[in-house]
């Protein structure tokens, strides 16, 4: 990945709970003037037109004696049709969000946030906690492994997360993280196992590294009660790419998942079978700085929509958004969601180092709909988010935003960007995703919290 400061790496380094209430409507969104400064044209959400609920089931009249094989007509006494009973459904919402990469800038500011702690990272997310906390169960991607006893946090090129990361994460809505990247092994063998210590000691999941082989062989479940019943999501996480400085040791490779789309759906189909109801997969792929997936990337995942086994797909590597896309197939055959890359959550990176789309990123939402009978993925939608760093180094990182809201005009107190800025970055984001799928607002919460599940290890 290329630095914050816009120089590269080695050569052939490969690198990179909110209030309750009813779930908001994806409805048309249209905007306004941009801050007295520039003027954007409508914005439309998507609609997904095979988003319609199972046909209605036939209501009979009681049989009569005698009657029993005899058809029966689903009419009132008058002889008007009788009405039909919905099946009972109800929906909840899976966010995931892209890199969270701690560079310098990036610690610093948050050493300089700090009460109590070393470390604050809560404020510079704060911003956006609306966007995470809204959603009944949210992932992200860390790409900074968590530094090892006695070894001080640092930023790019090798990382090392100060262990506040985790627990602010969780205080901004996260419920866990895919950890599976080419930083995973940054800090070694200890960062690595640390970094899931760090997290189950704040409540938080973990998929796509582990510290034994029998916690490598689990997906990191999460259950929720909904539509009148427990529901259980697993989430599955891996790499197609790894450091050459820091791979994981050979005789050890199931420390950070790097398997086929064919083992990944193995995988997948394994939670089913073990009780698992909807399966997200997180897959670190495709080529940086690039705004559309790569043809290795999209044969990954066509791969996993042909196995039928996994619902939905959270990308990421590129730094940058990359397109929502419904592929053939899924666990139903009624195609499978992916987001080819989220691009960048928290992180150093914008204009002033490198390419401007950097700087912005997608939170999606994975719509799940609930029946007594099965839960399924009918939509994956998207909202934005920016980050707002000082124009070097030495300037304090002031955290990220939704970028919508500032394109409204709604810039909260302390953002620094400029209309012009937020326009170009809007104006690239939309180049990239089009309007489809756009949401207007995020979600609300359809229920109580997600328990998260140990991996045992």
């Amino acid at each position: 990945m290329t630095d914050s400061t816009g120089t590269r790496g080695p050569a052939g380094l490969r690198c990179p709970a909110g209030p309750r209430g009813p779930r908001c409507p994806r409805t048309a969104v249209a905007f306004g003037l941009f801050a007295a400064a520039f003027i954007l044209a409508g914005c439309g959400v998507g609609v997904d037109d095979d988003d319609a609920g199972s046909a209605s089931a036939k209501i009979s009249n009681p049989q009569r004696p005698g009657t029993e094989n005899e058809e029966t007509d689903p009419r009132e006494a008058d002889g008007t049709p009788a009405e039909t009973a919905e099946p009972s459904t109800e929906e909840f919402t899976i966010a995931g969000t892209g890199d969270v990469l701690l560079h310098g800038p990036v610690l610093d500011q948050a050493a300089v946030l700090a009460d109590d702690a070393e470390y604050s990272f809560a404020p510079l997310m704060r911003g956006v906690e609306g966007l995470i906390g809204g959603a009944d169960l949210a992932l992200c991607g860390l790409e900074s492994p968590i530094a090892p006893e006695g070894v001080e946090p640092a930023g790019y090129p090798v990382f090392a997360a100060p262990p506040e990361i985790a627990a602010d994460l969780g205080e901004v809505g996260f419920h866990g993280c895919s950890t599976a990247n080419n930083h995973s092994f940054d800090q070694g063998r200890a960062g690595q196992e640390r970094t899931l210590d760090v997290f189950d000691d704040a409540g938080l999941g973990h998929a796509g590294t582990a510290r034994t082989e029998a916690e490598a062989d689990q997906p990191q479940l999460y259950t929720l009660e909904r539509g009148g019943r427990e529901v259980t999501v697993a989430h599955l996480a891996t790499t197609m790419l790894h450091n050459q400085s820091a791979p994981p040791p050979e005789d050890e490779r199931w420390r950070v998942a790097d398997v086929s789309a064919e083992e990944l759906t193995d995988q997948a189909a394994q939670a089913r079978a073990d009780g698992a109801d909807v399966v997200v997969a997180s897959v670190h792929w495709g080529e940086e700085y690039a705004h559309h997936p790569a043809q290795e990337q999209r044969a990954y995942g066509e791969q996993l929509a042909a196995g039928g086994e996994v619902d939905v797909v959270f990308g990421s590597h590129s730094h940058t958004p990359q397109p929502v896309e419904r592929l053939e197939g899924g666990p139903t055959d009624e195609g499978m969601w992916v987001v080819w890359s989220m691009g960048n959550f928290l992180s150093n990176q914008d204009e002033a180092c490198c390419i401007p789309e950097t700087a912005s990123g997608t939170v999606v939402y994975a719509t799940v709909e609930v029946s007594e009978e099965a839960a399924r993925v009918s939509a994956l939608d998207w909202l934005p988010v920016t980050v707002d760093r000082g124009p070097t180094d030495e300037e304090p990182h002031r955290g990220i935003w939704p970028l919508l809201d500032l394109t409204q005009g709604k810039t909260p107190s302390g953002v620094e960007l400029s209309p012009a800025r937020v326009e170009d970055r809007w104006s690239r984001m939309l180049d990239v995703m089009t309007e489809q799928q756009l949401r207007e607002d995020p979600p609300a919460p359809s229920g109580d919290e997600p328990t998260v599940v140990p991996r045992s290890h």
